[in-house]
Parts: structure tokens; C-alpha cells; sequence
């Protein structure tokens, strides 16, 4: 029963951890876009370090979520897509 019991606390308590997890406003150091609110952790070059940032709204410049750790430039809000209108131009979030 007291082995049942140790089993099943080592299984549940670091997930316990994962759902109690508080997210970063923006603004604040972050070395994972999962640790933000706003789901962008925004590389900056020039601390040598990465920040949670707001992502990004109509018309300004996005690159599509990237499965790593940080990004570049933001995805774009819910609702809006990362759609380059012209082949010259960067890509940036519009409406469909």
C-alpha cells in the first residue's frame, strides 16, 4: 500500500507543478515562449537575453509560431494570419 501510495505521488506531483504554473507578464526575462502570457518569448540581442512581448497585431511584422524556444519576431494575435502580400515585402498580420 506505502509503495502504491510513493508510486503515485511521484507521478502526480511534478505535474501538479506544470498546472500551477504562473506565466510571465510581458516585459519580464523568459527562456521559453510557454512561460509568457502572451505565448512570445522575443529574443533581444542587444542584453543577450529574451523577453515576454505582446504578439503581434493587424498590419505589423510576424513569422509563424516557431517551435523553438524563442522567437524573432512575434506570431500574430488570435484571429490574424502571417501572410506575405507581396513576394518583396515581410510578412505581416492580416485579416482573411
Amino acid at each position: 500500500m506505502v509503495a502504491a501510495v510513493a508510486l503515485l505521488a511521484g507521478v502526480l506531483l511534478p505535474c501538479w507543478g506544470a498546472l500551477w504554473q504562473i506565466k510571465k507578464p510581458n516585459g519580464e526575462r523568459c527562456f521559453h515562449h510557454t512561460e509568457c502570457l502572451s505565448n512570445c518569448c522575443l529574443m533581444d540581442l542587444d542584453a543577450g537575453g529574451a523577453f515576454c512581448a505582446p504578439k503581434a497585431r493587424i498590419t505589423m511584422a510576424c513569422l509563424p509560431q516557431t517551435k523553438g524556444a524563442t522567437n524573432i519576431i512575434c506570431p500574430c494575435q488570435a484571429g490574424l494570419n502571417c501572410i506575405s502580400k507581396d513576394l518583396m515585402c515581410p510578412r505581416r498580420c492580416h485579416m482573411l
